[in-house]
C-alpha cells in the first residue's frame, strides 16, 4: 500500500513535488492538488498520468482527507505555519517548504505543536524542504570537510544568484532565499551559525530591492562565511559554494544538461530555477521522506531537515534583517531557545 500524499498549492516547487511524487518516487502516489487556481492544478495532474489524483480548492479539505496520510506545503510563506499545525493536529506528517515562517517566534508554534504531540504519544512530524542536504556535490564538500583529509575548514564562501526575484523587498531576499544557506552553512559545517553582518553597496536597476547583497556569517567554530546574494542576475540561475581548508580548496560545480560548440564559440546552459538545478537533490528528499514516514522515525534520522532546523534558520534571518535595518552593517548575534529534547 502507498502513502497518499496532498501537496497544498500548484505553483512551481507545489507542480514540481506533485509530479515527482506521481513519477519518480516510490512507496507514495498523488491523492490531492490543492489550489485555488484549480485549472492550472487540474493541468499538472494531468500530466503526472495519475488516474486517482484530485483537484481540491480548500486546503483544509484536502489535508482531512481520508486518503491522504501525508501534506506538502508548497503555498505561499505566510501560509506554512497555519497549513502546517492543521496538518500536525490531523495526524499527517509534513513536509514544508522553506522557510518554516518568516520568523522564529511563528515557528515556535509548530515546535510546541509537535513537541506536545509526541508526548501524548502521536508521532506526526515535519520536516523541512533543504534539500541541498541531498545535492550530490554539497554531500560530497561535507564528508570532505568531516573528512579532514584537506586540514580543518577556515572559511566559506557562497553565492545565490536567480534569473528574476519573486515579488517581495529587501528583507524578503533574506527571509525567502538566504534561508536556504542560513540552513546550508551550519549543516556543511557542523557548527551554528552565532553572529551576522549585512551589506550593500550599488544596487541593480533591474529591482526595486537592494540587490545584490552581502551577508557575513559567523559559525560557534570561528569559521567565516560569505554569502552573496543577487536575486535579478537575469543570466542563469546558479548557487556556489567554495570551502577553503588548511590544505586545499573544493568548490560546487555546475552540470549543465547541455554543452553546445557553434559558430565559433563555446555555449554552457543555466538552468532557469531550482527544479532543474537540484533535481536530484529533491528526488532523494522526497524519497527519504517517505523512507522515514513508512519506519514511523524521525526525519533526521533519514538525513532529513526537522522543524528544529527551519526554527533555527529563521532565527538567523531575523538576525540578518535586524542588522539590515540599522544600515550600518553591524554584527548582532543569534538568538535561540534551548534545542528541546524532541530535537537532539
Amino acid at each position: 500500500m502507498t502513502i497518499g500524499i496532498a501537496v497544498i498549492g500548484a505553483g512551481l516547487m507545489g507542480a514540481d513535488h506533485a509530479l515527482r511524487v506521481e513519477r519518480e518516487i516510490k512507496g507514495a502516489h498523488l491523492a490531492v492538488l490543492a489550489d485555488l487556481d484549480t485549472e492550472r492544478a487540474a493541468e499538472v495532474i494531468a500530466e503526472s498520468g495519475s488516474t486517482v489524483a484530485r483537484v481540491e480548492v480548500d486546503p483544509s479539505a484536502a489535508i482531512a482527507a481520508d486518503d491522504v496520510d501525508a501534506v506538502i506545503i508548497a503555498a505561499p510563506d505566510h501560509f506554512h505555519v497555519p497549513l502546517t499545525l492543521a496538518a500536525l493536529r490531523a495526524g499527517k506528517h509534513v513536509l514544508c517548504e522553506k522557510p518554516l515562517a518568516p520568523t522564529a517566534t511563528e515557528c515556535l508554534e509548530v515546535l510546541e505543536l509537535e513537541q506536545q504531540l509526541a508526548s501524548d504519544g502521536a508521532a506526526p512530524r515535519v520536516t523541512l524542504g533543504f534539500m541541498r542536504r541531498f545535492d550530490p556535490g554539497c554531500m560530497e564538500l561535507r564528508q570532505t570537510r568531516e573528512s579532514g583529509e584537506l586540514g580543518e575548514a577556515l572559511m566559506l564562501h557562497c553565492a545565490h544568484r536567480n534569473v528574476d526575484p519573486y515579488p517581495g523587498d529587501s528583507e524578503h531576499t533574506v527571509t525567502a532565499s538566504a534561508v536556504h544557506e542560513f540552513d546550508f552553512v551550519p549543516w556543511l559545517l557542523g557548527s551554528e551559525v552565532t553572529t551576522v553582518s549585512w551589506q550593500a553597496g550599488k544596487s541593480s536597476s533591474r529591482t526595486t530591492r537592494r540587490d545584490p547583497q552581502l551577508v557575513l556569517l559567523e559559525t560557534a567554530d570561528g569559521v567565516l562565511t560569505t554569502l552573496e546574494l543577487f536575486m535579478s542576475a537575469e543570466y542563469g540561475y546558479e548557487v556556489r559554494g567554495e570551502l577553503v581548508f588548511e590544505r586545499g580548496t573544493q568548490s560546487l560545480r555546475d552540470l549543465p544538461l547541455t554543452d553546445t560548440r557553434h559558430a565559433l564559440a563555446h555555449r554552457t546552459a543555466f538552468p532557469v530555477d531550482s527544479t532543474r538545478k537540484y533535481a536530484e537533490a529533491y528526488r532523494g528528499e522526497l524519497q527519504a521522506w517517505i523512507a522515514s514516514i513508512r519506519a514511523g522515525a524521525s526525519p533526521d534520522s533519514f538525513g532529513l531537515a526537522t522543524a528544529w532546523d527551519g526554527y533555527a534558520a529563521a532565527a538567523v534571518a531575523e538576525a540578518v534583517v535586524e542588522s539590515l535595518r540599522a544600515g550600518d552593517a553591524r554584527r548582532v548575534g543569534v538568538s535561540t531557545i534551548e534545542r528541546p529534547e524532541l530535537y537532539r
